[in-house]
C-alpha cells in the first residue's frame, strides 16, 4: 500500500524506490534480478504500472528477497524433514502443543481438532492440491503465522471486553498532566491541538490551567501559570473537547481544572462549558448515584458520552444562596471581592511549588489553599456558584489521612499528589493506600522539576490502584510507552478495570509483596526472539532487548538482550536461547515490552503486550513507533512459552496432574527401559533421584519409648523403698505392743478365774452366777481391747497409705518431669540437626546458583536466587511447623499418658483404702461371742 502512494508523476511506481525499500538488507542488484524474474520492470530509471504491482506480485517479490529461513527451521521441524507439506495430524498436535497457552480451561477453550484445523489450511493454503490432501504447504505456514488469527495477544482484547459497571474507582483512566503543553514546562508553547490529539489517542482526563486573559475582553485563557509558557484561549480548547472527546470512546472525560480565575472570568468557565458541551457536560448528578457518605460512584457504562468537571466546590448551602442570588442577578462581584480572590489566587501555589514545597506537596496547584470539609472543597469566596453546581463526582479535597478519608467514607472525594508524595505516602502506608484506591480516586502528577516534560514510571503507581496516573503525552518516553501500550487494550477506551483483589474490601493487597496473591497462579513466561522483519531502511546493525513491568519483585529491565546482528536492518536472525521470566507473580499487572535498538543504541520500535493477554506459541510482533503509533512492515518473530509457575522439586507433581495418563505411560516406559537393561526398578529410582539432585535425607534419630510408670514400678524405687521400711517398722511396733497387752491380759484374766474356782466342782463352777459374770466382764474387755488394736492398726496403715501416696506422687511426677525433659532434649536436637540441614541446604542453593551457566546474567542468578530463597524459606517455615506440630502431638500424648498414671496412682491407693474400710466396717457387723460357762 505504501508503495503504491509513492508514485512518479507519471503515476508507476518507481523501481528505485522498490530497490530503495529492500536496501537495509540486500543489494539493488538482487532486487533489480527478481523483479525481472517476476516479469516486472528491472531497471534503475524504470517504473512498474500500479495495476501490475499487486499484493500477489509484492508477496512473491518479499519472500524471495526476504526468504523466511527461519519458519523453514519450524517447518521442518513439525514435518520432521519428511515432507514438503504439514499433514493433518501433525498441524493438529502443532497447534495444541505449540500455539496454545496450556492454563486454559479446555472446556472453555477447547483443543484444536480436525474441523478448526481444515478450517486454517482452507482459509490459508494457497495450493489447491495441499487443501484437498489437507495438508498446510511452508507458504501456507508463513501465511497462517503472519495472520491476525495469529496475533500475539487475544483479539478480543483489542475490543472493549472488561466489565464497565463498576464504579469509577474500579478503574485505571488514562490520565494527562498539563494537556495543553507540546514541549517543556518552563518557556514551553500550549497549544488546542494537544487536546485534540491527546482525546483521540485514548486519553480520558485532560488537565486544564485556567488563568484570568489580561485582554480588554478578559477571556480565560489556558497556560502554565508563571513558567513563561504561551497561552490559548479557554473557549477554544472547549470547542477541541466538544469535537474530539467521544471519537476514540464513548466513555466519560474527565476535565481537571486548576482554577485560578477571579469569580467573573469562573462565570465564563461556566458559560462556556454549558453552552460550548450542552448536554455533553453532565451538570447534575445521576439519581441511582447521590453524592451521600458512602453511596459508590457511577460506573463508566452509566455516563457514557458525558463530560465531567473536577474543580473545588462550595459548601452547599453557600452554593445554593448564591446560586438563587446569580440566578436573580443579584449577584454582584464588587472591586474589593476581586481584589481579595485576586490576593487568594495569588497565595494559592502552582503545581511546582506545591511539589516542592513539604505542606503543600498533597496538593494540586489549585488545591493547596483550599479548607478540608467533609465533602466540599475550597474557599467559600472565591468559587462561582454556577461552576461550582457544576461539579459532582469529583470533587477535589486536601488529603488528610487514609484514616480520616475511611472515617469520611466519601466516595466522590478525591485528592492529588505529587509523584514524590506519592511513593512517600506508597512506601509508608502501601496496603492503605490500596483500600483507599478501591473506595475513592486518586491522581498522581509529575513532581514540579520535571522541567523538560520527562515522564515518572507509572507502573508502581498502577500497582497501589491509583486511578489517574498523569503523564506528560508530549513526551514519548519509556513511561508513556508503557501507559499508551497498556491502554492500547480494552478498545482504547481508556478506561481498564483493576484486578479483583484491588476492588474488593475484603481482600488485603501489598504492591511490595513478594508472596503470591490469594486466588491469583502465579506464571512463568520464556521468550524466543528468533528474527525480525524490515526493522531498519538503512544497513545497519540491530538487537532486541525483553523487559518485564509490573510488581517490584516481576520487574526485570536492562537485563535480556540479543545478540547484535551486524549490516542487517531488514531480515536479522537472532535465534537466541529463550529469556525465561521464570515466577511473575501478578500476571494481570504484568507488561512485556519489547524494544528494537540499532547499534548505536537508537529505538527503532517497540511494543508493550500485555501478560494476562498474551498467546503462547510462534508470533509475529508488529512493531509501534516510541509514540505508539503502528508501523507498516517492522516485526519480530518470536516462540513464546506460558507455563503456570511451578517451585523447585514439584515438577512431576505438576506433570502427574496435568495429565495422569502421559505421566504414568512416560514412567511405565522409563520403566521398561531400565528392566530391558537390566537395572532393577528401585536402582532406577535411586539414579533418577541422582540424576535429578535429589538428597538423600539424613538418618534422623529413633524416636523415644518410656517404660510405663506403674505403682509396682515406683515401689521399687529407694526413696520408696526407705518410707516402706520405716513404715513396716512403726507398724511392726504396734503389733508387738499390742501383743504384749493382750498377754498381759490374758494373764491377769486367767489368774482371777482361777482363783474363783479354786477348790469347786464343775457343777459348782457352772451354777456359779458370780463366776459367769465375772466372765461376762472379761469378755467384753478383751473384746474392746481387741476392736481398739484393730482399729489403731487400721488407722496406722490408712496413715501410712496416705503417706506413700504422697511419696508415690511425687516419684511419678518426679520419673514423669524426667521423660518430659528427654523428650523436650530430643525434640531440641531435631530442630538444631533441621536448622542444620536447612543452612546447608541454603549454602548448596548458593552454590548451584553460582554454578549454574544457564543462568548469563548477574540479574537472572539474583532474580534465581531469590527466588529459590523464597521458597527455601516457604519449605524451611513449613518443615518447622510440621517439626512443631509433632513435637507439640508428641508432648500432649506423653502428657495423657502422665495424667492416666496419675488416675491410675490415685485409683490403686484408694482401693487399698477402701479395702482396710471393708475389713472395718465387716469387723463391726460381726456378732460379739459371748462365753458361758
Amino acid at each position: 500500500m505504501r508503495l503504491g502512494f509513492l508514485v512518479a508523476p507519471s503515476g508507476k511506481v518507481p523501481v528505485k524506490v522498490v530497490a530503495r525499500t529492500f536496501a537495509s538488507g540486500k543489494t539493488e542488484k538482487l532486487v533489480y534480478q527478481i523483479l525481472s524474474d517476476l516479469g516486472l520492470p528491472s531497471g534503475k530509471n524504470d517504473a512498474i504500472e500500479r495495476a501490475d504491482f499487486t499484493f500477489e506480485k509484492f508477496y512473491e517479490l518479499y519472500h524471495k528477497i526476504c526468504p523466511r529461513n527461519d519458519i523453514e527451521e519450524l517447518f521442518r521441524a513439525v514435518t520432521q524433514g519428511k515432507a514438503n507439506a504439514i499433514n493433518l495430524d501433525q498441524f493438529i498436535n502443532f497447534l495444541n502443543e505449540k500455539q496454545r497457552d496450556p492454563r486454559l480451561n479446555e472446556i472453555l477453550y477447547p483443543l484444536y481438532d480436525e474441523k478448526r484445523a481444515l478450517e486454517i489450511i482452507n482459509t490459508y493454503e494457497q495450493d489447491e492440491t495441499a487443501r484437498e490432501g489437507k495438508s498446510l504447504t511452508k507458504d501456507g505456514l508463513i501465511r497462517y503465522l503472519m495472520s491476525d488469527e495469529n496475533a500475539p495477544v487475544f483479539l478480543d482484547r483489542l475490543d472493549i471486553y472488561m466489565d464497565m459497571d463498576q464504579p469509577l474507582s474500579h478503574y485505571y483512566i488514562n490520565s494527562s498532566h498539563n494537556t495543553y503543553l507540546s514541549g517543556r514546562q518552563f518557556g514551553g508553547k500550549s497549544s488546542v491541538e494537544m487536546y485534540r490529539q491527546t482525546l483521540l489517542a485514548g486519553c480520558r482526563c485532560v488537565e486544564l490551567d485556567c488563568w484570568d486573559g489580561k485582554g480588554e475582553d478578559e477571556e480565560p485563557i489556558i497556560t502554565h501559570g508563571m513558567a513563561m509558557c504561551t497561552d490559548i484561549l479557554f473557549k477554544d480548547v472547549i470547542y477541541a473537547l466538544r469535537d474530539t472527546a467521544f471519537v476514540t470512546s464513548d466513555y466519560p472525560v474527565i476535565l481537571s481544572f486548576e482554577n485560578h480565575c477571579c469569580r467573573t472570568q469562573q462565570y465564563k468557565l461556566a458559560k462556556y462549558c454549558d453552552e460550548i458541551l450542552g448536554d455533553l457536560l453532565l451538570k447534575e448528578p445521576l439519581p441511582d448515584y447521590p453524592l451521600e457518605p458512602g453511596a459508590p460512584l457511577p460506573p463508566p457504562s452509566a455516563l457514557k458520552r458525558k463530560i465531567m468537571i473536577k474543580n473545588k466546590r462550595l459548601k452547599p448551602e453557600v452554593e445554593k444562596r448564591e446560586l438563587e442570588l446569580f440566578l436573580q442577578g443579584e449577584l454582584v462581584v464588587e472591586d474589593e471581592i476581586k481584589e481579595d480572590a485576586s490576593a487568594v489566587r495569588k497565595a494559592e501555589p502552582t503545581e511546582e511549588a506545591a511539589a516542592a514545597a513539604p505542606t503543600a506537596a498533597s496538593q494540586e496547584g489549585g488545591e493547596g489553599g483550599e479548607v478540608p470539609a467533609v465533602q466540599y472543597t475550597g474557599s467559600t469566596t472565591n468559587v462561582h456558584p454556577w461552576l461550582s453546581s457544576m461539579v459532582n463526582y469529583a470533587q477535589p479535597i486536601k488529603f488528610q489521612s487514609f484514616d480520616y478519608a475511611d472515617n469520611k467514607n466519601i466516595h466522590h472525594n478525591m485528592s492529588s499528589f505529587a509523584e514524590t508524595t506519592g511513593m512517600n505516602l506508597l512506601k509508608q502506608q502501601a496496603i492503605d493506600f490500596v483500600n483507599y484506591n478501591k473506595r475513592q480516586m486518586s491522581r498522581i502528577y509529575p513532581k514540579g522539576t520535571r522541567a523538560d516534560s520527562s515522564n515518572y514510571m507509572p507502573q508502581v503507581f498502577w500497582n497501589a490502584g491509583c486511578q489517574m496516573v498523569s503523564l506528560n503525552f508530549q513526551t514519548s518516553d519509556l513511561p508513556m510507552q508503557l501507559n499508551q501500550g497498556k491502554f492500547e487494550y480494552n478498545g482504547n477506551c481508556g478506561y481498564l478495570l483493576k484486578p479483583d483483589f484491588m476492588r474488593r474490601a475484603d481482600r488485603s493487597f501489598d504492591p511490595f509483596a513478594d508472596a503470591p496473591v490469594d486466588g491469583v497462579i502465579a506464571a512463568s513466561c520464556a521468550v524466543q526472539v528468533i528474527a525480525g522483519q524490515f526493522l531498519s531502511d538503512k544497513k545497519i546493525g540491530t538487537y532486541v532487548e525483553v523487559d518485564m513491568y509490573g510488581l517490584p519483585s516481576d520487574t526485570v529491565r536492562k537485563e535480556f538482550r540479543t545478540r547484535l546482528v551486524p549490516a542487517n536492518g531488514l531480515n536479522p536472525v537472532y535465534n537466541e536461547e529463550p529469556f525465561l521470566f521464570r515466577k511473575v507473580v501478578l500476571p494481570d499487572l504484568a507488561v512485556l515490552r519489547f524494544g528494537v535498538y540499532d547499534e548505536n543504541g537508537k529505538l527503532l520500535g517497540q511494543r508493550i503486550l500485555p501478560l494476562d493477554g498474551l498467546q503462547g506459541g510462534y508470533r509475529h510482533i508488529s512493531l509501534r513507533t516510541e509514540a505508539n503509533f503502528p508501523m507498516s512492515l517492522p516485526m519480530l518473530f518470536c516462540n513464546i512459552e506460558l507455563k503456570i509457575y511451578v517451585p523447585d522439586g514439584f515438577e512431576d507433581f505438576m506433570d502427574a496432574l496435568s495429565d495422569p495418563r502421559a505421566f504414568m505411560g512416560a514412567a511405565k516406559e522409563r520403566s521398561d527401559n531400565m528392566k530391558a537393561m537390566g537395572i532393577e526398578e528401585s536402582s532406577s529410582g535411586a539414579a533418577a533421584d541422582a540424576s535429578k539432585g535429589v538428597k538423600k535425607e539424613e538418618p534422623t534419630e529413633p524416636p523415644l519409648v518410656f517404660d510405663p510408670i506403674t505403682v509396682e514400678s515406683l515401689r521399687q524405687e529407694k526413696g520408696f523403698q526407705k518410707t516402706a521400711k520405716k513404715q513396716q517398722k512403726e507398724l511392726d511396733s504396734v503389733k508387738k505392743k499390742h501383743a504384749k497387752e493382750r498377754m498381759g491380759v490374758q494373764k491377769q484374766q486367767n489368774a482371777a478365774i482361777e482363783r474363783l474356782v479354786k477348790g469347786k466342782s464343775k457343777e459348782e463352777i457352772k451354777a456359779d452366777s458370780a463366776i459367769r459374770k465375772v466372765i461376762q466382764e472379761q469378755n467384753s474387755q478383751w473384746g474392746e481391747m481387741i476392736e481398739r488394736h484393730k482399729k489403731e492398726e487400721w488407722d496406722l496403715l490408712k496413715q501410712q497409705l496416705d503417706d506413700q501416696k504422697d511419696i508415690l506422687r511425687k516419684l511419678m511426677e518426679t520419673t514423669q518431669a524426667a521423660q518430659m525433659k528427654q523428650l523436650e532434649a530430643k525434640h531440641e536436637r531435631d530442630i538444631k540437626a533441621l536448622n542444620s540441614q536447612q543452612a546447608k541446604i541454603s549454602v548448596e542453593t548458593s552454590k548451584e546458583v553460582a554454578n549454574d551457566k544457564t543462568l548469563k546474567t548477574k540479574g537472572e542468578k539474583d532474580r534465581r536466587l531469590r527466588e529459590k530463597k523464597q521458597n527455601n524459606i516457604k519449605r524451611f517455615m513449613d518443615e518447622k511447623k510440621t517439626a512443631q506440630i509433632k513435637q507439640n502431638r508428641e508432648k500432649e500424648k506423653l502428657k495423657v499418658t502422665h495424667d492416666k498414671q496419675l488416675e491410675e496412682l490415685d485409683s490403686d491407693v484408694q482401693k487399698l483404702i477402701d479395702m482396710y474400710k471393708i475389713d472395718e466396717e465387716e469387723y463391726k457387723m460381726t456378732s460379739k461371742m459371748e462365753f458361758y460357762a
